[in-house]
């Protein structure tokens, strides 16, 4: 699937773009499921699990950031996300063997979409190595003015930084007590139909949408077979289940690394969004 010159630039700098991997038709398709579950989200006035709701949601002006496990939500999900187009990349990153993680659908509306702060998603689900990506399918065009990703290029291949203040996780990291030149960040436009493939210790961040346009991304996350999740596994069966190429392994590798567990968290936080307004930067 992927030329030997994509896979020599995702190793060098950490994240991949590719352009008209879908077809119009299906991102449309995917849009008005979208459009669907938004309009169902006017009878829920909390976020739960299957929405995360923006600040100033109401059954007048429903406003969704994200749709969680959109993969088990809807089959047009499953199909776009699962199916061997995307598997048949993550292959030629991963390797044979591969894990499904986990899918969710982040929603930047017109004019009020949230940002999202710098941050690693390797900080979120350390394993014992970090061959983990995740792959991001553009229902719509993503532009810098409707905040599509930013990225530091070859981050992935610097210090897994500390995502906590003050003995919390706050998910998000301040480039300037970092230490990292936020000069050296790049956007990352890509064309509905397109997808971006970013390295889990890759730096990247999306600033609040501008525009009148949306920006919508089902992002996935796939890790190699022999990852070890360090939070641990609630369920071997479940996990194993999630080999969606290739076969399980029971021998796992180690990489040598230090890594901060993603805990303690701030109360009642589940998603990023959430996670991140305990975030404090001094910019």
């Amino acid at each position: 699937m992927l030329t030997e010159e994509q896979k020599e630039w995702y190793a060098e700098q950490g994240f991949l773009v590719l352009e008209e991997v879908f077809p119009e038709a299906e991102m449309a398709e995917a849009r008005a499921v979208v459009e669907e579950f938004v309009e169902r989200s006017r009878a829920v006035v909390e976020s739960d699990a299957v929405y995360d709701l923006e600040p100033g949601h109401s059954a007048e002006h429903p406003r969704v950031r994200r749709l969680k496990d959109p993969c088990g939500q809807h089959p047009v999900f499953r199909r776009l996300g699962l199916g061997d187009t995307v598997l048949d990349i993550v292959a030629d990153l991963l390797g044979p063997n591969f894990r499904y993680q986990s899918s969710k659908l982040n929603m930047k509306s017109a004019q009020f979409g949230s940002p999202i702060a710098w941050h690693q998603d390797f900080a979120f689900y350390p394993h014992t190595n970090d061959d983990l990506l995740a792959i991001g399918i553009a229902l719509d065009d993503c532009t810098l003015e409707n905040g599509c990703m930013q990225m530091i290029p070859r981050s992935h291949r610097g210090p897994l930084y500390s995502h906590h203040q003050n003995g919390l996780f706050v998910g998000a990291i301040d480039l300037e007590e970092a230490g990292v030149e936020k000069a050296s960040a790049v956007s990352v436009p890509v064309r509905a139909g397109g997808i971006t493939v970013h390295h889990c210790r890759m730096l990247h961040a999306s600033a609040p949408n501008t525009s009148q346009r949306p920006r919508r991304v089902c992002f996935l996350e796939f890790t190699a077979a022999d990852a070890w999740p360090l939070l641990g596994v609630p369920d071997l069966q479940t996990f194993h289940a999630r080999t969606v190429r290739g076969k399980p392994v029971s021998r796992y590798r180690m990489s040598t690394m230090e890594v901060s567990i993603p805990l303690p968290k701030p109360e009642r936080q589940s998603t990023i969004y959430e996670i991140q307004t305990a975030f404090r930067s001094r910019v």
